[in-house]
This record gives structure tokens, C-alpha cells and sequence, in this order.
């Protein structure tokens, strides 16, 4: 039945005229939330004119599209010639909503539950793929600084990182398939699942986290891999769950072996999406402003980035990444390293950031001097 039906709302100016439309438009004829009731007013097919839009605006608030239908809101999105910044705006929106009921805790959590936010997310997923075929990392990062941002930084650094596994994989294969772009930025969407599984009095603490508790927060690797696998969560047969499930708990893991949990090494032990997402996931971490924290000009970034090249990240990787970054690394002027404690999972108030000075006395002439970082909070 419909009142059963979900609804997201969407904005007049992003539906299209002149054109067969892919979903219902509804609106909602009850003034109390508790009993919304949706009519529908123009079927799928249908094709609207300027003046019909006009007409619905000047009479009902707000215009809805079911749940069911998202999908193909999107695609019709994609396809649309509004520019990049408003589509990846409405697709963000419906990432940062998957991602609020996957993480929503006051919902009944199951593995069918699950698996639905999951089927949302490949669609959301496969928009970005269609809409960053013509962006490149650069172009990207520019995007991603024009878009809003939200309060809780999992959902907004998720949808970045996924952004940003996108272009880095198509950079390293440009004849990549839209199968494995869709992969690689699932993967990157729900790298830090397993959070959903830690307390939110952890994730949300505004103080410095203890021992005990940044232990629990690196458990979220194992907790990802056993929701997809072990829960034997479901999705459309075109995506390899293995495959998101290898990125979801190898997204921490080191070149060098240091990472965790499993200490996996090299090419050879981690995953190549796992290591696309650890930059995107690193990039993103540094550079991206949030309402509490300063973040790395580019230069600084791309520079204190380069001296984890190799041991945090795979060499290879990073030096794709580095050529499709524009910057002038004269523009650094700090000599910056990144702390060994760093980790992109936190959000931080301050980063971790080591500067490395050289002694102004004669004496000391060539020793340096490393400046340690304030404390580390965590939001």
C-alpha cells in the first residue's frame, strides 16, 4: 500500500521538463508529521512543461519522489544538463541518508536492513561514477571544497573518500569499467562501516580519547568485514561484496606492514582498492575544512604525504596521485612530517603534525629540532 511507501523530497529546480519522467512525483496532504499521508499528482512518463512546474510550485511546498524510486532519480540526474556541483550535491544527499540509517541506532539493526542501505549506496555509488567521468583528482578535490559539509564527519569523509578512490583507480587505469569504479567507490562509502558497531559515546567524544578507547575505535576493520561476510549481508549480484569487504578491513593497513589489524604488507598481502582508499582516506583527512579544525594547504599536504610514501602508502599509488595534483611544492614552506600516531579514522581538532626546524645556534648546524604537535582531540 502506499502510505507504507517511503518519500525523500526533492527541489523544483533539479526536476526536468520537457522530458518523459523516470519517477512519480507525490506530495504529502496531511500538515502532522505523525500522519503523513502521500497523494500522487503527476505519474512516471509523464512529461512536465515550464508552466506545469510553475504551477505545482505556486500550489503544493514541497514535491516527493518513494524511496523505491531514488534510483531512478538519479540516473535521470546524471543525465540531466545541470551542472556538477548541483548533481553531486543531490547525490551527496542521498549517500549522507544511507549512510544515517545505516548508522542510525535507533533503527532495528538486521542484515536485510543492511543490505538495502547497501543497494542505496551502489546506487548512489554508480551516480558519482557517471557524473566524475569527466573530473579528475584535481578537478575532484576543487569540487569537493565547493560542497557543504555536515556535523558528523563519518558521513561527510566517507562520500569524499569515495569521490576520491573513484578518480584515483579510473587514474591508474583509464580504461577501468564502470563495474570496477562502482567497486572502488563503494569501498571507499563504507570504509569505516564497522563504526556502526562502536559506541557513539566513543565516536562522539569531544575530549581526548584514552587507550582503552582509540583500541576499541581500531576494532572497526574486523567489525566492518564480519557485518558484510559473516552477517552474509546481500546485494545486487553485479557488485562482489568480497571485494568491499577486503577494502572495508584492509583500508588501515600499512605498506610496510605497521598498519593494522592484521599487519598486511605490500601489494602482494593488501588489497590495490585498500590502498587506493588509505590515500583518499589520508588526502581527505588533511585537507578537507571542517567547522573545528585547520587543515594542510595542498603543497603542505602533498609534501608530509610524501614522506609516508612507501611506508604508510603504496609508492606507486602516491606518485599517480602526486602527478594529478596541481600544486607548486615551493609553495610548502614548512618542512612538516606526519606523526606515527595519525590516523585518518579521527577526526581531529588539531592534526598531528611534526615540524622539523633546524637549530639556530652555530653548534647545532644541521641537527633538526622536531616540534611536537598540541594534544590531539578527537570529534
Amino acid at each position: 500500500m502506499e502510505e507504507k511507501r517511503s518519500f525523500f523530497s526533492v527541489r523544483y529546480d533539479l526536476i526536468q521538463v520537457d522530458s518523459p519522467l523516470a519517477f512519480d512525483l507525490f506530495v504529502n496532504s496531511s500538515s502532522l508529521k505523525e500522519k503523513e499521508k502521500f497523494i500522487r499528482i503527476y505519474p512516471a512518463g509523464g512529461s512536465l512543461s515550464k508552466q506545469d512546474l510553475e504551477n505545482f510550485h505556486n500550489k503544493y511546498f514541497q514535491l516527493y519522489v518513494p524511496e523505491d524510486q531514488r534510483k531512478f532519480y538519479l540516473r535521470s540526474l546524471v543525465k540531466s544538463d545541470l551542472d556538477d556541483i548541483k548533481k553531486t550535491t543531490v547525490i551527496k544527499t542521498a549517500a549522507l541518508e544511507y549512510l544515517h540509517n545505516i548508522f542510525d541506532k535507533n533503527k532495528d539493526f538486521s542484515t536485510e536492513y543492511l543490505s538495502q542501505n547497501i543497494e542505496g549506496c551502489k546506487e548512489v555509488v554508480g551516480a558519482m561514477v557517471d557524473v566524475l567521468d569527466q573530473h579528475n583528482i584535481d578537478s575532484l578535490r576543487v569540487m569537493i571544497g565547493n560542497l557543504s559539509f555536515h556535523d558528523f564527519y563519518t558521513f561527510d569523509h566517507s562520500i569524499n573518500v569515495s569521490m576520491y578512490c573513484i578518480t584515483i583507480y579510473k587514474a591508474l587505469n583509464p580504461k577501468a569499467k564502470r563495474r570496477e569504479l562502482i567497486h572502488a567507490g563503494l569501498g571507499g562509502l563504507l570504509h569505516d562501516l564497522g563504526k556502526v558497531k562502536i559506541s557513539t559515546h566513543i565516536l562522539n567524544k569531544p575530549d581526548s580519547l584514552t587507550t582503552e578507547e582509540y583500541l576499541e575505535i581500531k576494532k572497526h576493520p574486523d567489525l566492518g568485514l564480519d557485518l558484510l561476510i559473516n552477517g552474509k549481508c546481500q546485494i545486487d549480484e553485479e557488485i562482489d561484496l568480497k571485494i568491499v569487504a577486503r577494502v572495508v578491513h584492509e583500508h588501515h593497513e600499512n605498506y610496510d606492514g605497521t598498519g593494522y589489524p592484521a599487519k598486511l604488507k605490500g601489494r602482494e598481502e593488501i588489497h590495490l582498492l585498500a590502498r587506493v582508499c588509505s590515500i583518499a582516506d589520508f588526502f581527505d583527512a588533511i585537507t578537507t575544512k571542517r567547522a573545528y579544525n585547520q587543515v594542510l594547504s595542498i603543497a603542505d599536504a602533498m609534501n608530509t604525504m610524501r614522506k609516508c610514501r612507501g611506508t604508510k602508502l603504496d609508492p606507486d599509488i602516491f606518485d599517480t596521485f602526486d602527478k594529478h595534483v596541481r600544486y607548486v611544492r615551493a609553495d610548502s614552506t614548512r618542512d612538516l612530517r606526519m606523526s606515527d600516531s595519525f590516523d585518518p579514522t579521527l577526526s581531529y581538532t588539531e592534526l598531528p603534525i611534526e615540524e622539523i626546524r633546524k637549530f639556530e645556534k652555530e653548534m647545532d648546524f644541521g641537527k633538526i629540532k622536531v616540534v611536537e604537535p598540541k594534544e590531539r582531540k578527537k570529534s
